[in-house]
Formats: C-alpha cells, structure tokens, sequence
C-alpha cells in the first residue's frame, strides 16, 4: 500500500471530523476532497465507514449524560420521550435510504456537480434562515415534542444528497418550527448517533466481502483521525453557535462549493 494513500485517508479523517457536525456537508468535503485528491475507495466505502469515528466522538463527550438518560429511563417519562424522540426523527432516514441506497451510492456520489451545487444552494438557505424573525419556542431537546422530533427527522432525508449536509438539514428544520440554536445542534448530534450508526451498519453489509487487508487499514487510519477531530468540533461547537449562529458555515459551504465548480471546469 502506498504511504501516499495512508495520508491522503488521513486528511479524509481530519477532514471528516473537522466537518461532520457543522452544517457545511462532510460527505461532501470529503468526495471533493478525494475527487481532486484521485483518492479512490472500494465501494465508495471508505466516506461512510469512518463516520464511526465521529460517532464515537459525540459517546465520549456526552458520556455522562447519555449514562444518566439510560438508568433514569425505566422510571423517568421524559427521559423515556426523549430516547423515542431520537428513534421517531432517525426513523424516515432509515427507510428512505435503505430504499434508495443504491441511487445515492452510485449516481448521487460520484457527481462532484451535483455536491458543489448542494453546497451552494444550502448556504444561501441558511443564511436566509439566520435573518428570519424566528421566534423560539423550544430550548431543551429533553423537551421536544414527538412531533417535532419526527419533522426533523423528515428534514434530514435531505442530506441523502450529497452536499446538504446532515446537520445542516437537521439543524436547519429545528429553527424553522422554532428551537434555540444550541439545542437545534445538540439535537443534530443526538440524532447522529442512530444514523451514522445505521449508516455504518448497512454500507458494511452491503460491501465487506469487497473489502481488501489494504482498504481496512485505510479505513482505520481515516476512522481515527475522523474521532479526534470530532472530539475538539463537539466540545467547541455548541458555545460557538450560541454566540454567533450559522452565517460563517453558510458561507464557507458558498465558498467550498464555488471553488469546486471553478474547479471541475478547470481540472475535469
């Protein structure tokens, strides 16, 4: 295996990490990344499989949290509504992409076009998001309705398109039927365990007897770098968007997305 692979998996990781949880599109990032890079993967594998890394990351930042959600859930209601919260929004992705899991791998991940244009098109949404006079009705995702959980859980159907972002379709859904910022997010990283999980689960079962000695090492290399990235993104994250909101994500996708068409046109 070249060690050029190893790193180009590496910055994939970094990258992964560094992305998965702002509403900027990891996929994304990372099929454009690789696309310019020449990075290629068995399947398609490598950019599903190491969301586990940033899995991982949200288990070991909240922890105690998600410890004591579980040993009050036999005798505590709103611990019991919340765990069926995050079931009920993961429920709509779970059967739209097993369905169309063999559009979205073959068609919509080998189209830088259509990733560039997602991320164009979702940062000027979330910027008109940001100046629409929302008024805030919900501020604690232990508090959420169950029918709220599940409109959100329709809005991340969108990130089947690469370049939507899962967060950003997340986070975005939540401040329209009127959460805070903070628990918009903390909510997005709720909802991304099953579905990263999921995710995981399925592209696995569907490509493992392709993979190769090299490809596991590689993604393995890329799985450890997408965790310790998504550590230092989940601890910093949620004071950030507190403070400022989401307008330096939405033009940062405006700016990644546009360089990406410049380019393909260039480049191919």
């Amino acid at each position: 295996m070249a060690d050029q692979t190893i790193v180009q998996a590496l910055m994939l990781g970094v990258l992964e990490g560094l992305t998965e949880f702002i509403p900027v599109s990891s996929t994304g990032h990372i099929l454009l990344a690789g696309h310019f890079l020449g990075f290629k993967s068995t399947g398609k594998t490598f950019e599903v499989l190491i969301q586990l890394g940033a899995i991982l990351a949200i288990l070991s930042v909240y922890a105690a949290k998600l410890w004591q959600i579980a040993t009050r859930l036999p005798a505590d209601q709103e611990s019991r509504r919340f765990v069926f919260g995050i079931l009920l929004a993961f429920l709509p992705a779970a059967v739209i992409g097993a369905l169309a899991y063999d559009f979205i791998k073959t068609i919509l991940f080998e189209s830088p076009l259509t990733i560039c244009t997602a991320l164009i098109v979702g940062g000027f949404l979330l910027l008109w998001i940001e100046r629409l006079p929302l008024k805030q009705k919900y501020d604690d995702v232990m508090d959420f309705p169950l029918g709220l959980c599940l409109k959100i859980g329709f809005f991340q159907c969108l990130a089947m398109i690469p370049g939507t972002s899962r967060s950003g379709a997340t986070i975005a859904g939540a401040l329209l039927m009127g959460t805070s910022k903070r628990a918009a997010a903390e909510f997005s990283f709720f909802l991304a365990m099953p579905t990263m999980l999921g995710a995981f689960v399925l592209d696995l079962s569907q490509n493992y007897d392709q993979l190769s000695a090299d490809d596991v090492t590689v993604i393995v290399a890329g799985f450890i770098a997408a965790f310790v990235a998504a550590v230092f993104v989940v601890r910093w994250l949620l004071d950030y968007v507190s403070r400022h909101g989401f307008s330096v994500f939405a033009w940062w996708r405006i700016a990644v997305g546009t360089l990406g068409l410049v380019g393909l046109w260039i480049l191919g």
